[in-house]
């Protein structure tokens, strides 16, 4: 075998011994043996490129077409071209993927689900971090540089594993490395032939020493610095707990010890809440609402179906008013109560978004809190969480009858078009089967009742928590098919579905009512965590309907002759907050005969029953579970990306103080200038504010309404600096979003697409970073005794040539 070969062979098998550190990190094995496929036939393209021979950089670009097409024809088959060629349309699915899995990522928990987005992120992280390994040490034939994205894949995985990666996968990453280091040398010493004793003192075997040590003493070095790397590494990567509505503890992270209950996402652990051994409660509330199981405490809503997930889409939040608005759509034909909720959360939980009825009239809340109009939720502003809330809750009943929702009109065609769109990956059977289903129906709430009886009762559903969990296009076909699944898998479903018919739909994610006390307050576990569809009815606005069979409970407007929910005494605000999960599931006394025949009063408390995991949604904590992958796959985005976070931060919530209303209009200029700059308008420090937005609107062709938004910021910006008692304007942010958008529309398709993945603007960050190392450079020249150093330095320099 040559040298080339068998250093070929080696970095092979050293990437797939250091990728074998993610297995503790993703359910299955199944992922390592695909990853191996594409790895062998990557390392046999280069082999042969090499060969011909094809210049070093032409090796490299072949195998990574090749890679390419082999991910294409694994992940975005559909969409090839040809079924082969990654066209456009592939590279769009691939696009989609990589995002869905980079939020995935962030959320899931440890073992993760293999989603398709998690997966393309696993296996083309390890092929790319192969084709590395594969250009360093056997293209370049440098093999201790190789040793760096070996390291970066082992230490991930470690400071991920809970306590820290096992030995087992350390030895195997070390040995792997080590293995090709040992073939690189010996690779090396053979290209000069044996050396033996007296033939080692004339010239030549001087030379041949010299050639084949050094490279061994650089490898050694290089070796030894990344194997301590390795091993402290892993103390600065914190391991991450479940998840928002999970408990994390000291011991295995997943919810069953101490410890608060804390992630962003609201679906991060709907599968682990439902399978805690203790049904920990996470809040009491009283009410006076006269039939509690009605009362479902609403997070937030999943408005954006992508193909690969359902989301919150992200948008503009604003200060919490006295009294909420109306909610869209509500008409005042529908008769409507007010309730008084008073709730009090437990100190470990803890989450960004406030549960509240749906839909709040009014909320008063101590703390930080901002509100979202379009969801009507509450989100923390700057570190605020629900730990220890107390907080009274003024919601509305909305009792419509079956007549008015039959006789809903058409929706807002803004609110159609948005609240409609389904994805073009999702399989045709989903709209085959809502036809089928709502056959006969002559509106849009028979369609709607028929598809939640279907899933109810009819469709002859299991639920199951055991399912394998997933919320994407193929996970909903597959729940169509096998009819077994849980909560995510009946609402995400029958909203996919209600869209395909024209019915604007959304999913809600938050509590079902909980469990009555002997104290009178309701109280609310873990394992009421719950998933339900919301579809809008003109005249009635959002709806409730529960899909889900043995949780929670149907409305009665959905089923004829059922009362509805009235108004009883105002109840006293309860001041009780619970400090310590609760050790028992709690009764469910109040529940009534109907709902108990129907299996929706909880979980089972028959002993030794098996408790439901609820496999939701791409959620948990994986965070940087493949971080190698993400650098390589997400590095040609990192521009976008800084610029998108950088514009995020700039024109968001920044305080309330005069001083902070000063920074966030200078944030807005900035934001102005750069946006114009990565539209090819430099910015030009020597001009005011005034000249400088009359140069954007002239180079930049604005609009009417853009130049206005110009120069509105323009005349803050002027306030802020030279004004005794400066008075920035309102709706700056607005307005920066607004020439943005002014902008984009001057400019050809190829300007925007260069503004938004290779913004000009980025360069801000090269000079961050010379400006860091400059007073790092100062900072260490000024340290006393560095003179010293230097000079022992230059000596020992000189004398060791």
């Amino acid at each position: 075998m040559s040298g080339r070969a068998r250093l070929a062979l080696c970095a092979y098998a050293a990437t797939l011994l250091a990728a074998g550190s993610l297995i503790p990190l993703v359910e299955g094995v199944g992922w390592l043996v695909q990853a191996a496929m594409l790895l062998g036939v990557q390392s046999g393209v280069g082999a042969l490129a090499r060969r011909v021979p094809l210049a070093r950089t032409l090796t490299i670009a072949l195998q990574a077409l090749v890679t390419l097409v082999l991910l294409t024809l694994m992940f975005a088959r559909d969409h090839a071209l040809f079924g082969l060629l990654p066209g456009p349309g592939a590279v769009m699915r691939l696009g989609e993927l990589l995002v869905a899995g980079g939020e995935d990522v962030g959320t899931y928990s440890t073992p993760a689900p293999m989603t398709d987005g998690i997966k393309l992120m696993v296996i083309g992280g390890v092929v790319l971090i192969g084709l590395a390994v594969d250009a360093l040490a056997v293209t370049f034939r440098s093999a201790a540089p190789a040793g760096l994205p070996l390291l970066a894949l082992y230490s991930v995985a470690a400071g991920l594993s809970d306590g820290g990666a096992s030995w087992l996968w350390f030895l195997l990453a070390a040995s792997g490395y080590l293995l090709l280091l040992l073939a690189e040398g010996r690779d090396r010493l053979s290209q000069w032939g044996r050396v033996f004793g007296g033939a080692a003192r004339n010239s030549g075997g001087l030379a041949g020493v010299s050639g084949g040590s050094s490279p061994v003493r650089t490898g050694r070095r290089i070796g030894v610095l990344a194997l301590g790397i390795a091993l402290v590494a892993p103390l600065a990567l914190p391991a991450l707990d479940s998840g928002l509505l999970g408990g994390s503890g000291p011991g295995n992270g997943r919810g069953s010890g101490g410890g608060t209950i804390s992630a962003v996402n609201p679906l991060v652990s709907l599968q682990n809440n439902l399978n805690q051994p203790d049904n920990r409660e996470v809040m009491t509330y009283r009410s006076n609402i006269e039939d509690p199981q009605s009362l479902y405490l609403r997070i937030l809503a999943l408005d954006e179906f992508n193909g690969s997930e359902w989301r919150s889409s992200t948008r503009r939040l604003t200060d919490v008013p006295d009294r909420l608005p109306q909610p869209t759509g509500l008409s005042g034909d529908v008769a409507v109560t007010e309730v008084r909720t008073n709730i009090s959360a437990s100190r470990s939980y803890q989450q960004t978004y406030l549960p509240l009825p749906y839909p709040a009239s009014e909320v008063r809340v101590g703390g930080r809190w901002r509100y979202e109009p379009e969801g009507r939720t509450l989100v923390g502003d700057d570190g605020q969480t629900t730990r220890g809330a107390q907080y009274e809750v003024g919601s509305l009943v909305v009792e419509p009858t079956a007549a008015q929702l039959a006789a809903a009109g058409t929706p807002p065609e803004e609110l159609l078009r948005e609240y409609t769109q389904v994805p073009g990956s999702l399989p045709g059977v989903v709209a085959d089967t809502a036809e089928e289903v709502t056959e006969g129906a002559s509106n849009a709430y028979e369609q709607a009742v028929k598809l939640q009886d279907w899933f109810a009762s009819d469709g002859g559903f299991t639920y199951d928590t055991t399912v394998t969990s997933g919320t994407g296009s193929s996970a909903i076909a597959r729940f169509l098919r096998d009819k077994e699944g849980f909560c995510v898998h009946f609402s995400f479903s029958m909203a996919a579905m209600a869209r395909t018919l024209g019915i604007p739909a959304r999913v809600a994610v938050g509590f079902t009512p909980g469990t009555m006390k002997s104290n009178g307050a309701t109280s609310v576990g873990l394992r009421d965590a719950h998933a339900w569809p919301e579809l809008y009815f003109e005249g009635v606005g959002w709806t409730r309907f529960e899909p889900t069979p043995s949780r929670g409970s149907a409305p009665s407007y959905t089923r004829p002759e059922v009362p509805t929910d009235s108004a009883s005494d105002v109840a006293e605000p309860s001041a009780e907050t619970s400090d310590a999960p609760s050790a028992a599931p709690s009764a469910e006394d109040s529940c009534p005969p109907q709902l108990r025949q129907e299996g929706g009063c909880g979980p089972s408390q028959e002993p030794g029953a098996a408790l439901p995991t609820d496999r939701g949604t791409p959620t948990g904590t994986v965070l940087l579970v493949v971080l190698p992958a993400v650098l390589v796959l997400v590095l040609p985005l990192s521009p976008l990306l800084w610029r998108t976070r950088t514009r995020n931060r700039r024109l968001g919530s920044g305080g309330r103080t005069p001083a902070d209303a000063a920074a966030r209009t200078l944030a807005a200029w900035r934001e102005v200038t750069d946006t114009a700059w990565d539209h090819g308008i430099g910015p030009d420090e020597s001009l005011t504010p005034r000249k400088a937005a009359a140069r954007i609107v002239r180079l930049g062709r604005l609009d009417t309404t853009a130049a206005e938004a110009v120069h509105r910021i323009a005349g803050s910006v002027e306030q802020v600096l030279y004004a005794p008692e400066p008075r920035p304007a309102a709706g700056l942010a607005e307005d920066a979003l607004a020439v943005g958008a002014g902008l984009r529309a001057s400019v050809g398709r190829g300007a925007r697409l260069r503004a938004t993945l290779l913004p000009r603007s980025s360069v801000r960050v090269v000079w961050a970073l010379a400006e860091r190392r400059t007073a790092l450079a100062e900072r260490w020249a000024n340290r006393p005794g560095a003179g010293r150093w230097s000079a022992r330095l230059r000596r020992l320099s000189r004398q060791h040539g």
